[in-house]
């Protein structure tokens, strides 16, 4: 039975592989990627060494099969995986720009990766400790956002906690509704992963410390990790600011995925009974290694690798 499950979309990513180079513009690209912010999130978990599954879809095609080998070769349970005839499997095209920027097309409306639906009962998945929402993931179609909150609130009626990174893809924001959507999986969540232009978004709040302050209205939060990039995060319980937690240097190679795989070591340390210290030196370093290769869920992930690159920077 899994420890982790999350639901959302999966997708092939194919980028630029050099910077600055406008999408419109007629040149290389390398690809396909293994990617979706679900499935990054997937498969950083599972090789960190917790039992993880994945509720997604995908096209009964070469880029479906890119995706689920990748996935099935981690250790990520993908047998509520749909493999549909009704779409091809979903894709971004990415491109990268000198000073950090990224520019996404995303061709996921109308295929399988927003195709699945809540399942009709969590059998299997009794004992899960955490279900994963990421907020591209209900922006991707309102339908598939609905689809989604119905599968927390199942997960949530038997104990499980949930966590949330809003993970705002402005790309992908196609109706202003989804907002609501967005509101709903914050207000259920117990732990919360924004950065600071997210959680001012989602409190109304100007200022971090009001933002902070009003996030802890939400009466299920337990513990707001504010991520804010190259500064690193911060941890907040009820208690007020617990833990600060740097970034490890990497030559950065390719920063998708990065905050993805954070989440997902975090969340593993919680699972693992580590300390809030512990849990978000796992995230930071899990991040790091995944930006230094290029490619969403590329990066020398394992507790091998995380517990060297902590031990290196003590």
């Amino acid at each position: 039975m899994p420890d982790i499950m999350i639901m959302g979309e999966l997708l092939c990513e194919i980028m630029r592989p050099g910077e600055n180079v406008e999408l419109y513009e007629t040149g290389e690209f390398r690809g396909p990627f293994p990617s979706g912010a679900p499935g990054i999130f997937a498969s950083t978990a599972a090789r960190m060494g917790c039992r993880t599954g994945i509720i997604a879809g995908v096209g009964n095609d070469d880029f479906g099969k890119n995706i689920i080998e990748r996935l099935e070769k981690v250790g990520v349970d993908c047998s509520r995986i749909l493999k549909s005839d009704n779409g091809s499997t979903g894709v971004a095209f990415v491109t990268y720009y000198s000073n950090g920027d990224r520019k996404f097309i995303f061709h996921i409306e109308n295929t399988p990766a927003v195709e699945q639906k809540a399942p009709g009962s969590l059998e299997g998945m009794e004992d899960t400790k955490y279900f994963h929402i990421m907020g591209c993931s209900l922006m991707a179609s309102m339908e598939f956002g609905r689809e989604i909150l119905k599968t927390m609130y199942m997960f949530q009626d038997q104990g499980t906690k949930i966590s949330f990174d809003p993970n705002v893809r402005l790309e992908m924001m196609r109706d202003n509704r989804v907002i609501n959507i967005v509101q709903e999986a914050f207000q259920n969540s117990n732990i919360f992963l924004p950065g600071v232009a997210e959680l001012k978004m989602i409190t109304g709040m100007e200022s971090v410390e009001e933002a902070v302050k009003a996030a802890f209205e939400n009466e299920r939060l337990e513990i707001l990790i504010l991520k804010n990039g190259s500064r690193g995060s911060e941890i907040y319980t009820r208690n007020g600011l617990e833990q600060k937690m740097g970034v490890y240097p990497v030559k950065q190679v390719d920063a998708t995925g990065a905050g993805d795989s954070f989440d997902a070591a975090f969340i593993c340390g919680l699972v693992q009974g580590k300390s809030l210290k512990e849990a978000a030196q796992m995230g930071a370093a899990a991040g790091a290694l995944n930006a230094a290769a290029f490619g969403p869920m590329e990066g020398d992930i394992s507790p091998e690798t995380v517990k060297n690159m902590i031990r290196e920077n003590e």
